[in-house]
């Protein structure tokens, strides 16, 4: 027997299927739909949750925050000095954590790089922002002097016409 293929489900086509759901049944909204009956169960019991989701979102994946008061803070901390045009390094962000798990009385906390990388950044859609610097205002006369530029240009760009 050939294996079954996964589908993905988008919120909108689920929303369908709740609705259908609500007038016909479960399991006449399944086979109208393509799907098992258990899917519909499923969703009509997340209903709330996909009224509030973009009509395209899949489902519900990804693991939920062990401590997610102590996720909250840090991440204030990390936009709080994103805003002031400060950089924040991967570094810092572990060492306001355990800082933080300290003060809240959190055992077990570690901190350690993939805490860091692929928990609490993936979970609050973080990246690593490369330092910039302020850019430089342009002179008062710059327009007039990109323009004495393009003709310098021009004239050396013009074949020379030799006479033989």
């Amino acid at each position: 027997m050939a294996p079954v293929k996964q589908h993905a489900y988008e919120a909108y086509f689920k929303m369908q299927a709740i609705e259908n759901a609500a007038e016909n049944g479960n399991r006449a909204a399944a086979r109208h739909f393509n799907v098992n009956e258990s899917m519909v169960r499923k969703w009509r019991i997340q209903e709330s949750e996909l009224r509030q989701v973009r009509k395209t979102k899949l489902s519900f994946r990804g693991n939920k925050a062990r401590w997610p008061k102590l996720e909250d803070r840090v991440e204030q901390l990390v936009v709080e000095q994103r805003t002031t045009g400060r950089g924040v390094s991967t570094f810092t962000i572990r060492q306001k954590a355990k800082a933080i798990a300290k003060e809240m009385d959190i055992e077990h906390f570690q901190g350690g790089p993939s805490w860091c990388f692929f928990r609490f950044m993936r979970r609050w859609h973080l990246s690593m922002h490369a330092r910039t610097t302020v850019a430089q205002r342009l002179p008062a006369d710059y327009q007039e002097r990109v323009a004495i530029f393009r003709t310098y240009c021009r004239d050396r760009a013009q074949p020379h016409h030799q006479h033989g």
